[in-house]
Parts: structure tokens; C-alpha cells; sequence
């Protein structure tokens, strides 16, 4: 059946971003494998640079944007100027692979610069378009927003960076300014992005939805600000209030993991069984993991971790990969997996952001036999994520590298399962 949606429309601007993105997320986990098996000092520090830069930029740009108009609908999507975003994250793509294959940190540097400019024109049409006072009135447009004021200092992350890198001897730029410190600011939007979709799209439509107002609410500031407070005692070397902190989160994703079970399974059997949510669960009991290995690492903790060597010993770096990697390949990637299956087809079906003004996302809009692929391909995404944890303990290259282009295969299979979906005609 041909598709009717208008070119730059919603639901073209839709299509593109789940094509970019899949792609990005799948390409980087080859690389990453393909570093592994061939011990490619290039290989391994690019592939991190091309998921934040390329997926972490263009899901808080076009996918948490629509999101924010979703609930605000002043909030006008342009979807001419969301195309050029995206063909703009892509060259900065391919300006980041120059500057780390040519060894040209003022490349990197102005790689952040451009992505910083970027963000600089949503950010600043959020605030001439929303006063503080509506912003807070909504707690997930809360999550929605801040992940757009950090995003914006990840890039300025990267800008100082590369200007640390081409200038080391200058002490300008401070200590704890390094390649870990900017992938970690990096995953923060991506992590706000996905709590604050979980309360629109799950609990906010339950029975108890003040209660879940007042809870998400609440975890808000302890996420937000934990998270900072985190930063600020690595900086210090503080290892009781890395320790506590620590914990605090990890309890703190521990009631959201047993809470979002439970609301799953009143889903399932009051509904139907919708695998984004899956997705979703198992990206939350992923977020776990990361809690649990940054727990452990913490606990081998020597020194300052942003500063030039390896915070822990060599023999339990495997800890430093499991945390970092239960984050990048498991939290985020499995929860944003969850989030296209439920926003993307919602878009594409009427061309526009109805469905989801309607609450209407978690209808059963996808073909059955859409829905059990999808739970397919999510078995095959958590033996291969679970393959490249035990390949880090293991110590096992090969193995990494083989869970790896499974994983990205299997990621790449979410544009395949989706394009009947995405190019079937809208319904008007």
C-alpha cells in the first residue's frame, strides 16, 4: 500500500529518524565488536562517539521534541528544520571520524561547537515559548526539558575536550575534563528522556495518577539532582559520599523496576501484551546493572576516576566495561527501542501527533505478528547483551565481538520489523 504522507510532514521527518538512529546505534556496535576482536585503538574510541553524538543528539532533538509537543501543543514541530537537524548530526559525524582517525583535536573541538549552536535554537525556542511556571506544572515535561539543558552542556563537553586535547599544556581547561567524563554527560539526557516517558505513557494513565504525580515528582529531583551531587563527590574524592549516593540511586531504580513489573503485569492481563513495554522493563532492570556495577566500582574505586589512568586496577576493568556498557547497549538502547515501538508507528498512522495528544500511544496499532517479532527480536538483544557482559568478565574477545554484531543485527531488525508499519497508509 503507498504511503500518502506529505514530504517533511511528521510523519516522514518519523520515518527518517528511526532509519538515522537504527542505523547509528546498529554501526556503532559492529564497530565497537570489530574493535574488540581486532584490538583497534581507533575502532574503540570511536564507536562511543558516534552513539552519543549521532543517536544522543537526535533523540533529545527530533524524538524528545515531539514528546514536548505531544503535551504542549504551541510547542509547533517544523519538520523541515527537524530534516536539517538530522543532516546536520550526520555531519558531525563524519567531522567527529576525522578528527579521531586524524588525530585533530581542534576538529573534535569544533564538532562540539557546532552541536552546542545546534541545540542553542530548540533550547531557546522552549524557553520563548513556555514560562518556567508551565514547565514545572508538568512533571514529565520537567524530565523533557532538562535533557535538552544537558545536552547542551554534553556538547560543551566535547568543544572543551577537544581544546583540552590540542592545548594539554595550557591548564586552562579543568582536570576532570577527559573522554569518560563527556560519554557519561552525554548519557544523562538520554536517561532523563526515558523516566520522563515512562510517566507519560505508563503510570500517568493509572488508576493512581496523583500518586504517581507526587512520586515521579519527587524521584525528579532525587535522579537530577543525585546524579549531580554524584559528580561533584568523584570530583572531591569522597568515597563516603560516592558510596551513599550510589546507593541511594540504586534503591531508588530498584522501587521504579518493581513497580513498572507490576504495572506491566496488570498491563498484560487487562490489555494485550505490548513489547515496547518489554523493552522498557528490561532496559530498567538493565539500569539496575549499571547501578550495581558502579557500586562495585566504586568499591575498587583508586584515585580520581576522571583523571588520566584507569580508576581501577587492570584486573577489574571488566567492572568499569560492564558498568559503562549495561548502560550504553542495555539501559538506554533497550529503553529507546521500547519508545519507537510505541511513539513512532503513533506518529506515522494519522501523519501527525495525535495519537499521542490522545493517550492513545499504547493502543494496539501494531499487526500482531509486528508485536511477536518484536518480542523475538528483544530475547535475542538480551542473550547477546548478556553475551558481551560475560565476554568483559571473561575477558573473552572473541565472544564480545561475535554478542556484539549479534546485538547490532538485532537492533537493525527493529527498521525491518517496523517498515510495513511506517509505510502503510495513514489513517486521516
Amino acid at each position: 500500500m503507498q504511503n500518502r504522507t506529505v514530504e517533511g510532514s511528521p510523519g516522514s521527518v518519523a520515518r527518517l529518524f528511526t532509519t538515522v538512529t537504527v542505523a547509528v546505534m546498529a554501526f556503532s556496535a559492529v564497530l565497537g565488536a570489530a574493535g574488540a576482536v581486532y584490538h583497534n585503538d581507533f575502532l574503540n574510541q570511536l564507536h562511543p562517539y558516534l552513539f552519543f553524538i549521532g543517536f544522543g543528539n537526535l533523540a533529545i532533538l527530533i524524538f524528545n521534541r515531539y514528546l514536548t509537543a505531544a503535551i504542549y501543543p504551541e510547542m509547533k514541530i517544523d519538520a523541515r528544520k527537524q530534516r536539517r537537524y538530522v543532516y546536520a548530526v550526520l555531519v558531525s559525524l563524519v567531522m567527529i571520524t576525522v578528527a579521531v582517525f586524524m588525530k585533530w583535536p581542534l576538529l573534535k573541538a569544533f564538532t562540539g561547537l557546532f552541536l552546542m549552536v545546534l541545540v542553542l535554537g530548540p533550547l531557546k525556542e522552549i524557553f520563548t515559548t513556555l514560562s518556567i511556571p508551565r514547565i514545572w506544572k508538568e512533571v514529565s515535561v520537567r524530565y523533557y526539558i532538562f535533557d535538552v539543558i544537558f545536552l547542551l552542556n554534553a556538547n560543551l563537553g566535547l568543544f572543551t575536550l577537544g581544546l583540552k586535547e590540542a592545548f594539554p599544556d595550557q591548564g586552562i581547561i579543568p582536570f576532570f575534563v577527559t573522554q569518560s567524563a563527556y560519554f557519561l554527560g552525554s548519557s544523562f539526557p538520554l536517561s532523563i528522556s526515558v523516566m520522563g516517558f515512562l510517566y507519560t505513557y505508563a503510570w500517568k494513565q493509572s488508576s493512581r495518577r496523583e500518586l504517581m504525580t507526587l512520586l515521579f515528582s519527587l524521584w525528579f529531583y532525587i535522579f537530577v539532582g543525585g546524579v549531580l551531587v554524584f559528580l561533584i563527590v568523584i570530583l572531591m574524592g569522597n568515597y563516603l559520599g560516592m558510596m551513599l549516593v550510589s546507593h541511594i540511586l540504586l534503591l531508588g531504580v530498584i522501587a521504579i523496576l518493581g513497580g513498572f513489573a507490576f504495572y506491566l503485569n496488570n498491563f498484560f492481563k487487562t490489555r494485550f501484551r505490548h513489547p515496547a513495554l518489554a523493552f522498557l522493563l528490561s532496559g530498567l532492570a538493565l539500569l539496575f546493572a549499571t547501578s550495581a556495577y558502579g557500586i562495585m566500582n566504586v568499591y575498587f574505586i583508586q584515585g580520581i576516576p576522571f583523571g588520566a589512568h584507569p580508576p581501577i586496577r587492570a584486573d577489574q576493568m571488566w567492572i568499569y566495561h560492564s558498568h559503562t556498557h549495561s548502560a550504553l547497549l542495555g539501559w538506554i538502547t533497550f529503553s529507546f527501542v521500547g519508545m519507537i515501538y510505541i511513539v513512532i508507528p503513533a506518529i506515522v498512522r494519522k501523519d501527525s501527533l495525535a495519537m499521542l495528544r490522545e493517550g492513545d500511544a499504547l493502543a494496539r496499532i501494531l499487526k500482531p505478528e509486528t508485536m511477536h517479532r518484536a518480542f523475538v527480536q528483544l530475547t535475542v538483544m538480551l542473550l547477546s547483551a548478556v553475551g558481551i557482559l560475560l565476554a568483559f568478565f571473561l575477558e573473552n574477545d572473541l565472544l564480545l565481538g561475535v554478542a556484539g554484531v549479534v546485538f547490532a543485527i538485532s537492533i537493525l531488525f527493529l527498521t525491518v520489523n517496523l517498515k510495513r508499519e511506517l509505510y502503510r497508509e495513514p489513517n486521516h
